[in-house]
């Protein structure tokens, strides 16, 4: 069955490069992202980890934990890392799931429950569904969900800004309009009356009946 937004994330155990994790107690009382990988020595991902690595301390400023997750061995991503700093100059600091049984890439539904027990002998294009990015709340709640095909590296600002959203609307009563970047005017729900929305927020602005628009709350 496949996994929604407001699912809890399904936990498991796992090895990392940082030694042996059980996930919810990984994530703790804060939030995770969990981005995977179809193989490792390949281009796209390559890329990928190192950028996620230049950005960590912008995660860590949000609270938020991230972990990689590739169907091959852990030594196999050792090994990677070397790489990775060659390519992008980024040391991987965060660990990187094995998930040579493919337990975790069928748990997270992006493999089916046929695709055998091994990573060995399997290719890239074999294992092209993980290819995915799950933000998790401390509620241990899915509360994002992207799938990237293998030629198109993930844009991890865009998870950033995500996430800036997600953590801003889950605090007040507010949603994020297209597009919206932090510091700029939202949009307050329909949960909240014109009454309400002056009390709360102090003034807003109404572009239709039900599109409200004011400026971000401070957190």
């Amino acid at each position: 069955m496949s996994l929604r937004i407001n699912d809890i994330a399904p936990d498991f155990t796992a090895d990392t490069t940082q030694g042996a994790i059980q996930f919810h107690d990984w994530i703790g009382d804060g939030w995770a992202v969990l981005f995977s990988h179809p193989k490792n020595f390949t281009p796209v991902c390559t890329t990928e980890l190192g950028a996620m690595a230049g950005l960590e301390p912008e995660f860590r400023k949000r609270g938020v934990k991230i972990i990689g997750i590739s169907v091959d061995p852990v030594e196999s991503h050792s090994k990677w890392k070397s790489d990775i700093r060659t390519a992008t100059g980024f040391d991987v600091d965060y660990p990187l799931i094995g998930d040579k049984d493919l337990k975790v890439a069928k748990l997270y539904d992006m493999l089916p429950a046929g695709a055998g027990e091994t990573s060995e002998g399997r290719t890239p294009a074999d294992n092209a569904t993980v290819r995915s990015v799950f933000v998790i709340g401390p509620d241990k709640k899915i509360k994002l969900v992207l799938t990237y095909p293998m030629t198109t590296g993930r844009n991890f600002n865009e998870i950033l800004r995500a996430i800036d959203s997600i953590q801003l609307t889950a605090k007040h009563q507010v949603a994020t309009p297209a597009n919206w970047q932090q510091g700029e005017d939202v949009i307050i729900t329909a949960a909240v009356s014109n009454e309400d929305a002056i009390t709360r927020f102090g003034s807003f602005d109404t572009v239709l009946p039900y599109l409200r628009k004011t400026k971000q709350p401070q957190a």
